[in-house]
């Protein structure tokens, strides 16, 4: 294998688990369960394990519950800054 070759593959393989390691980041909406968060809305939320910042311009929706670790949620962000967290019916996060 040539050694041009082998790097290309190597920047491939990083990139794409960069993508995959990272979905909070590489996406703008996703859904998880919340496993932590503030005892006030604001601050730092952990949602299946990414981390997203809820400021007093994002929107919180109770839609289907309300909003306590362990709920079903689908948050809407730019670079990791919610701009919308809703609760959503608990079997589109899987099962638990």
């Amino acid at each position: 294998m040539k050694l041009s070759h082998l790097f290309s593959t190597i920047s491939l393989l990083t990139v794409s688990t960069l993508l995959v390691s990272t979905p909070a980041l590489a996406d703008k909406e996703f859904v998880g369960r919340i496993d932590a968060r503030p005892a006030g809305n604001l601050g730092i939320w952990t949602i299946s394990g990414q981390q997203v910042e809820v400021t007093e311009k994002t929107d919180i929706e109770p839609e289907q519950g309300p909003l306590v670790v362990g709920a079903c949620v689908e948050v809407e962000h730019d670079k990791g800054v919610a701009s919308e967290i809703e609760t959503i019916k608990p079997e589109k996060c899987g099962k638990n």
